[in-house]
This record gives structure tokens, sequence and C-alpha cells, in this order.
């Protein structure tokens, strides 16, 4: 291989990084470009703090404080009742199941696959169990749904934060005769940055998700006041009033697309700041 040849090829591949990092520049910036223009001129207080007037499909005037309120009942929710579930498989995988062992092993994998799984499937097998139960849709399904979705996101985003906390760390603290419980505490102290981490990704992966509220939380103009009422979600908002030919609905869908977009920048802000100032910490 000569000299001439390697430096082309380096060239190309140069050229094609260049190249994907356009395109995908490209499209985000098309995406917020559209979001902004179409949603900006329908931002107001009013978007923000009442709910739709003469129904969310055809009624022209009110806001999406049902969509957001919604949103965040169950994005908030199902990561808090996810959260409850993960840290303690994730410590047991750690604390419990020996390196490299086949049951570790298996958990892992178990948990890449249902990562892997399509939301609409989650949503599919909540109906379904909705139907089994005598179910109707309602908020607290729709939070069930959604913890079954971010469950595999916390489990394994926690479990490869734990993988960077030293094996070292562990054996000092149990030869100093520290308790399980007690070196869990300094295991999650010490991965407290990807901890949160996990956290907003979960909650940002919630409340942008539509399958799961589409088939259990259903659909409302109303704020739900119990768990066995509907929900909105600024998702199925974006989703129903998007078709809506009356183009004062459609504007709430376009400033619903604004609001979601919003909220997850600020997610991302927050993962950035936590990973500056979380990881700085030492026992």
């Amino acid at each position: 291989m000569t000299a001439k040849f390697r430096k082309g090829e380096e060239l190309f591949f140069k050229l094609l990084m260049k190249a994907a990092t356009i395109i995908i520049l490209a499209s985000l910036a098309s995406i917020l470009f559209i979001i902004l223009k179409k949603g900006v001129q329908y931002m107001s207080l009013d978007m923000i703090t009442k709910i739709p007037e003469g129904g969310f499909y055809i009624g022209k005037g009110g806001g999406i404080l049902n969509a957001i309120i919604g949103s965040m009942y169950v994005a908030g929710g199902a990561t808090f009742l996810g959260l409850f579930i993960s840290i303690p498989i994730v410590l047991y995988m750690h604390l419990y199941l020996a390196k490299g062992s086949g049951l570790l092993n298996f958990v892992r994998t178990s948990f890449d696959v249902l990562f892997g799984i399509p939301s609409i499937v989650y949503g599919a097998f909540g109906f379904t169990l909705m139907v089994y139960l005598g179910l109707k849709t309602s908020l607290l399904a729709g939070i069930l749904t959604v913890t079954l979705l971010i469950i595999p996101i916390l489990v394994r985003s926690m479990d490869e934060v734990m993988l960077l906390v030293s094996g070292e760390l562990k054996d000092a603290l149990f030869a100093l005769g520290a308790t399980r419980w007690e070196a869990a505490k300094v295991m999650l102290r010490q991965s407290a940055a990807g901890v949160f981490t996990a956290i907003l990704l979960a909650f940002g992966r919630a409340i942008g998700d539509a399958a799961c509220p589409l088939f259990t939380a259903g659909y409302t103009d109303s704020i739900p006041t119990s768990l066995d009422q509907p929900a909105a979600t600024l998702p199925l908002a974006i989703f129903f009033q998007l078709s809506s030919p009356i183009e004062e609905v459609q504007g709430r869908a376009y400033a619903a697309a604004l609001i979601l977009t919003m909220l997850i920048l600020i997610i991302n802000i927050l993962i950035r700041y936590a990973n500056k100032r979380l990881g700085r910490h030492k026992i």
C-alpha cells in the first residue's frame, strides 16, 4: 500500500465524515426551523394556561395546558416508578452477582433486548393487559406502560455507569467491614452524575413517547384529577391536532411541538450540567 493510496483513503473518509455531519446538522436545523417558524406565531399565554375550547380537533380557541400537565404526570410518574424498580436491580447485579457470571450476562442481554423493542409493542402489551383486566384508558395505565418502556433504559444506563466504579473500591469497602447496603450507598454516590443522567434520559424518552399513551392513557380535553381518568400528552396533541382541517388547531399542534422540543433541550442541558458538576464529587 503506497503512501499516496493511504493519503487518498484518509481524505475519502475525512470527506465522508464531514458530509455525514453536515447532513445531520442540516436535518436538525430544518426541523428546528419549521417548528420555530410555525410554532412561535401561535405561542401565547393562553396556549400554556388554557385547555382546548370546543374540542381539541375542531375547537379554535384555548391552548394545550391539558397536554402539558398530562405529559408531566405520565413521564414524571413513570420515571419515579421506574427508578424505584431499576435501582435495586442494578445494585443486585453489581453487589450480588459475580462478575462475568452466566446469570449476569443473561440479565444484561435481556435488558438489551427490552431496550430495543419498539414502544408500540409496549403499548400493545399494555392495551392487551388492560383488556384482560377489564380496565379502561387512564393515567394509571399510561404510567404503568411507559414505566415498562423506560425500565430497560434506566437499568442499562445505570449499569454502564456502575461498571466505571472500580472493582477495587468494592473490595476495599468489604475489606473494611462495610455491609452491602453501605457499599451500595457509596457506589450510588460515586455514580451520582451517571444516575442523574439516566433519570433525565428516561424522562425525556417518556415525555416524547406517543405509542404507549395512545393505547393506554387515551386523550382528553380536560386535566386529569385522578389516576382512573384519561390523560392527554404533548406527542398525541401534535398527532391529533395536526390532522385537523382547522388552521388554529394545527397551530396548537406546532405550539405543542415547540414546547416539547424546548423540554428536550432543557433535559439535555441538565444532563451536561450534571456530568460537569456531579462528576467532581469525592467519597
